[in-house]
């Protein structure tokens, strides 16, 4: 017993090498040689909870390798020093803002001269990676002769996030390493792979634990531990023409989520890997080239803001949640699948509903999703494990947070108050995933309403990354920080809102949708509508987007926004009304505009046409979000004009290359779009007025 505690304690302490001198030589590294002659190079980048390459860390790498080429050891360890990970790859900040192609490819012609000098060392070198092996760390790994990878480390090439392919080495030495193909798809993706299947790729040649990283060490320096090499179907998949032929499958398949016109990074890794896939050296050089022209490009750009807005926005959470207990009443779609996100991310929760049957409907879904999103099943386990049935509601008098989750009916959510309020803790946060209802309208019940707050998520919780934190002006500011903490804590990106009529999202959302009924009263096709904003970049079109909201909901949202904003707003059609009453609410039905077959819309045009989206449908569809959104930031909804684009692609999915509503409205020319909505307005009505803060807005 007592060994296996001291293998569980050893485990917990990374394997470092001999103590390095606090005063070395180098900023950003320590080296040290062991009593047998092996250097172990530990990567500690001052002042960063992760290490990061950039153009300086690179020039010191490259005085440290001079000096092992200089006193040459028996071996190279590298390591990282941070808890974090080994490399989370390079230091995004200095991407922004280029514009210089050239200049882009003189840099990369530098930081490659640094791995090729790695890769070229005349001792043994071993990569040792725990944590977070991504982007250009990876690509320092496989400049090594081996890797050792702790259980537990993740491996991947994000750089298509950010419009962009492996720059430094990693597109030719990762399709040598590993199958081209199974290599070329993670780069496509930017998925991660745990350290097992990196070893059964052959990306590393062992994966052990801390307590033996020395032995580890040692086997690979002195020859015994056997390597992963690459065997003859590499070889074969690597030849011409077969390249030919799986590049234009890898073309087909990325033309289905990511168009050319929108996302060139893909089929610019395609186009390298086609031409040289089977010639590392004229690989390396054009690798350069093509990522130094990718970098420039809009797309990239704006996917690098949409990296920083994420950035700042998980800043703005804070830290030290105090939320340990969640209490959610209504276990329908939105609070059965709020309630399991917060047991997923080690929450206590108990969920509350009238009957018993939503409940039961709510663990299915959550063990669906932990068995997709959780690695093992005792960690299943443990999740469904913190997520109680809680029929009896017992569960709101120990809660820190109690979220109210039931259908958007003003006396019903007053009703729910009035019965927990008296029971909840005194220093208990309450909170609301209302769509639409304004806070000062729900308050009006409340003993307290300064504890009152919103959290609204987005379906689907488990993959939208948003939630709108709303604030009414008696909102306790305390509680409302907490509240963003725990929005941070469960790993979600919180957007501080000023409680008025939709919100945000929703009122920027519903013209977009309801701009598409219109479009339909003009006997134009669902299918064309939906086309023209996903030519656009939009992730689905407005009338599958109804569909997967409900059309009941989306009703109810336009009434209430009507209400508030009248002629501002497309007319609702009588219709649309008819098919709600039907019961025809979209993807929970089974039937909307669309026929729905396992969850997929069957996109089939309801008559023959031959009508083709047209810029000024796009106009139609997309300018009036834009439109609100600076209406939203004149109001003093939003603080300020960064957050509303990151609130819209990350509760949206609002075509991301394009940077988000405001700053396509910049990039396109704000008299641009001005003008094109008084076009529009004189033609199809005062809907498209142009807001006043266009004229402030820059």
């Amino acid at each position: 017993m007592k060994s296996q505690i001291m293998d569980v304690l050893s485990d917990r302490v990374r394997e470092l090498g001999p103590v390095a001198d606090a005063a070395g030589p180098y900023k950003n590294f320590k080296l040290t040689r062991d009593e047998g002659g092996i250097a172990w190079l530990l990567f500690d980048r001052p002042g960063t909870s992760a290490n990061t390459l950039s153009a300086d860390v690179l020039e010191e790498f490259d005085r440290v390798l001079a000096e092992l080429e200089a006193h040459r050891p028996s071996g190279l360890v590298i390591r990282s020093a941070k808890a974090s990970g080994f490399i989370a790859g390079a230091d995004v900040n200095a991407f922004r803002g280029a514009s210089d192609a050239r200049a882009v490819g003189t840099e990369m012609l530098r930081a490659h001269a640094v791995v090729d000098r790695l890769e070229a060392l005349r001792v043994p070198t071993v990569a040792v990676i725990h944590g977070f092996c991504l982007g250009g760390g990876l690509e320092v790994a496989l400049a090594c002769q081996s890797r050792i990878a702790i259980e537990g480390a993740r491996f991947g090439f994000p750089e298509v996030m950010l419009g962009l392919h492996p720059g430094l080495g990693g597109t030719a030495r990762f399709t040598q390493a590993v199958n081209p193909v199974q290599a070329m798809s993670l780069m496509l993706t930017g998925k991660t792979i745990d350290a097992r299947r990196a070893k059964s790729l052959g990306l590393v040649d062992a994966v052990t634990q801390e307590r033996h990283v020395r032995g580890a060490v040692k086997d690979a320096v002195f020859g015994r531990l056997k390597r992963a090499k690459p065997g003859m179907l590499n070889a074969l998949l690597n030849a011409g023409p077969v390249r030919g032929l799986l590049a234009n499958r890898m073309r087909s398949e990325a033309e289905k989520s990511a168009p050319r016109e929108h996302y060139p990074a893909p089929y610019a890794l395609i186009d390298l890997w086609e031409r040289h896939g089977g010639d590392k050296v004229a690989m390396l050089r054009a690798e350069q080239t093509s990522f130094a022209g990718l970098m420039v490009t809009p797309t990239a750009q704006n996917l690098i803001r949409v990296f920083f807005l994420r950035e700042q926005m998980k800043k703005s959470a804070g830290t030290g949640s105090q939320v340990q207990h969640v209490h959610v009443i209504g276990a329908g779609a939105m609070g059965g699948d709020i309630a399991a996100w917060c047991a997923n991310q080690g929450l206590r929760v108990t969920l509350a509903d009238m009957k018993p049957e939503p409940i039961a409907g709510a663990i299915k879904r959550a063990a669906d999703l932990f068995n997709k999103i959780i690695r093992t099943g005792p960690e299943v386990r443990d999740a469904l494990d913190r997520l109680i049935p809680d029929m009896a509601g017992e569960g709101v008098r120990n809660a820190d947070l109690v979220i109210e989750a039931v259908p958007e009916k003003l006396e019903l959510k007053q009703k729910v108050y009035a019965a927990i309020e008296p029971r909840m803790k005194g220093d208990a946060i309450l909170a609301t995933n209302t769509s639409s209802i304004p806070l000062q309208d729900l308050r009006t019940s409340l003993l307290r309403p300064e504890r009152l707050l919103g959290l609204h998520f987005f379906n689907p919780v488990s993959r939208l990354q948003l939630v709108e934190v709303i604030h009414h002006e008696g909102t306790d500011q305390a509680l409302f920080s907490r509240a963003l903490a725990f929005v941070g804590a469960i790993d979600r990106l919180p957007l501080p809102v000023k409680s008025s009529p939709g919100f945000l999202v929703n009122r920027a959302l519903t013209p977009y949708m309801l701009e598409a009924m219109v479009l339909l009263d003009e006997k134009i096709d669902q299918t064309v509508i939906d086309a023209a904003a996903r030519r656009f970049g939009m992730p689905m079109g407005p009338i599958e987007l109804a569909d997967q909201v409900g059309l009941d909901i989306c009703l109810d949202v336009g009434d209430m926004l009507r209400t508030k904003f009248g002629d501002a707003l497309p007319p609702t059609p009588a219709w649309l009304r008819e098919k709600v009453a039907r019961g025809e609410l979209g993807r929970k039905t089974g039937k909307g505009f669309y026929s729905w077959r396992d969850g997929k819309p069957q996109r089939i045009a309801s008559q023959p046409t031959e009508r083709k989206p047209s810029q000024e449908m796009i106009d139609r569809l997309i300018l009036p979000i834009s439109n609100v959104c600076v209406a939203a930031l004149r109001e003093g909804i939003v603080d300020n004009a960064d957050s509303v684009d990151g609130a819209m692609i990350f509760g949206t999915g609002y075509a991301p290359f394009r940077g988000g509503p405001l700053n396509y409205a910049r990039t396109r020319g704000i008299e641009d779009v001005v003008t094109t909505l008084r076009s529009l307005a004189q033609k199809f009505g005062d809907r498209f007025t142009p807001d006043t803060g266009w004229e402030t807005f820059r």
